[in-house]
């Protein structure tokens, strides 16, 4: 499917959430308090992503977002990367080391 699909099939899944809620275009956009024509525009694919974040919840689709874009999973092996080496002592200053028979560092 091409992107101007894609944003089509989106438009149209909102518009079917729009009806399903017996709202007609107008209804909604006093809703949100967006204009008419960003409800139109959202519905053929063509509306922003503001919009139709607004609209998504407006409509008590939002919570769909994590199956739509779900959250990146770290994996055990990335995440034992990240974490790096635990130090389990001190090294004290290196270079400088202490005269023997004295007690200043």
């Amino acid at each position: 499917m091409t992107d101007k699909g894609i944003a089509a099939e989106i438009g149209e899944r909102i518009r079917t959430l729009r009806l399903r809620k017996n709202l007609t275009q107008q209804q909604l956009a006093d809703h949100v308090m967006l204009s008419l024509n960003s409800i139109k525009a959202l519905e053929k694919g063509k509306g922003k992503m503001m919009t139709l974040i607004t609209v998504l919840r407006e409509l008590g689709a939002l919570d769909s977002l994590d199956a739509f874009v779900p959250l990146p999973q770290i994996s055990p092996l990335q995440l034992v990367k990240l974490k790096g080496k635990n130090r389990e002592r001190a090294t004290g200053k290196r270079g400088s080391q202490r005269s023997e028979g004295t007690s200043e560092w």
